[in-house]
């Protein structure tokens, strides 16, 4: 089984090329592989591919067909992952490779998340070397590396390899992730994070089945994991009319993020109608404000509402105080007042990376 060694490093890999044989798996009997990189565990027999749509098993060896293979690319402000107890107004080089371990009816990224299963298994992108990829972000003066728009874990060799170098380069890695990972790739990955947001779509078994084709339990585990090991977290949940929008689960999603930490941001956003789920409409402002208003009282310190600009959920408060400290409109940084990361008012110390 490929897992880390004991001095936390992966097997040495041939860089340079797009496709690459696999870490995280397991070689079975008849040439059978088990993945080990996400939650499904997926058996792949010869010829086949997980339901990723990216890890092939070839005569017994699996390989990652898109590892380097970008299919986006761009600058990015970092409210827009939305971390915003993480260097705020910076920006970040964001990057995916297509293919995703989940199939979310209300996927906003399906074009390339579902591209392989839309488009009879096709990889697509543009070829890029972990050293050739830091380069460029240098060269953007970026604060650091997203890893974004489809599930980050499905390409997280490149995005291992990559983060290696850019931390090399004082640059941060994040990822904007689904949480749905394994203790082993978790533990991984978190060697070379500095923030993951994660996104939490429901608190049910039933929503992650019927709505992501996954589980919830493995999500919930991946949180606590990360924060215990040192990672900065925020959570998003995007709020579905019908589906994920009741008062008791909204509080349940509250209440298990507190358990881990009063201090994680909690970021309620405005679903509207894609790709298969277009009987629901979009999210009235009232909801999230009321979902902002139970995460407030369960104790959180911070809560924001997402794509409802102009809110006054969109600004960082101090939770002792209650001072207006970081005014935001839409993904711009109107204000900071932060001193050093503390209130300018109390002088309460306010949870994130400033700086």
């Amino acid at each position: 089984m490929q897992y880390l060694n004991p001095a936390g490093t992966y097997p040495k890999e041939q860089k340079g090329k797009t496709m690459q044989e696999a870490r995280f798996y397991e070689k079975l009997d008849n040439e059978k592989v088990r993945c080990h990189l996400c939650a499904h565990e997926c058996v792949i027999g010869p010829g086949k591919r997980g339901i990723c749509m990216v890890r092939e098993n070839q005569q017994g060896i699996l390989y990652s067909l898109v590892y380097g293979k970008l299919i986006s690319h761009q600058i990015d402000p970092i409210e827009k992952k939305p971390l915003f107890h993480f260097l705020p107004g910076s920006r970040a080089y964001s990057i995916a490779t297509v293919g995703c371990n989940f199939q979310c009816l209300h996927c906003q990224n399906y074009e390339i998340s579902q591209y392989p299963r839309l488009y009879d298994k096709k990889i697509i992108g543009e070829d890029t070397t972990p050293e050739e990829l830091v380069a460029k972000v240098r060269v953007s003066r970026s604060a650091s590396i997203a890893y974004t728009y489809t599930e980050p874990t499905i390409f997280s060799e490149f995005a291992y390899d990559t983060a290696v170098l850019a931390r090399q380069e004082g640059i941060r890695n994040v990822f904007v992730s689904n949480g749905f990972m394994t203790e082993a790739s978790a533990k991984a990955m978190a060697k070379v994070l500095d923030a993951d947001n994660i996104d939490l779509k429901g608190f049910s078994d039933d929503f992650y089945r019927n709505i992501c084709k996954a589980k919830l339990q493995p999500v919930l585990d991946t949180i606590v994991r990360m924060k215990e090991l040192g990672v900065w977290i925020e959570i998003t949940t995007l709020v579905i009319p019908g589906l994920n929008d009741s008062e008791n689960e909204l509080k349940a999603i509250a209440k298990f993020i507190k358990s881990i930490g009063p201090d994680i941001p909690w970021h309620v956003s405005a679903f509207y109608p894609t790709y298969k789920l277009l009987d629901r409409p979009r999210t009235p402002a009232s909801t999230l404000q009321h979902a902002r208003e139970i995460g407030l009282e369960v104790g959180l310190r911070y809560v924001y509402t997402g794509n409802i600009p102009g809110d006054e959920g969109e600004n960082t408060y101090c939770y002792a105080c209650g001072e207006l400290l970081i005014e935001r409109a839409g993904f711009t940084v109107r204000a900071n007042h932060l001193r050093e990361g503390t209130c300018p008012k109390c002088a309460a110390r306010i949870d994130g990376i400033w700086k």
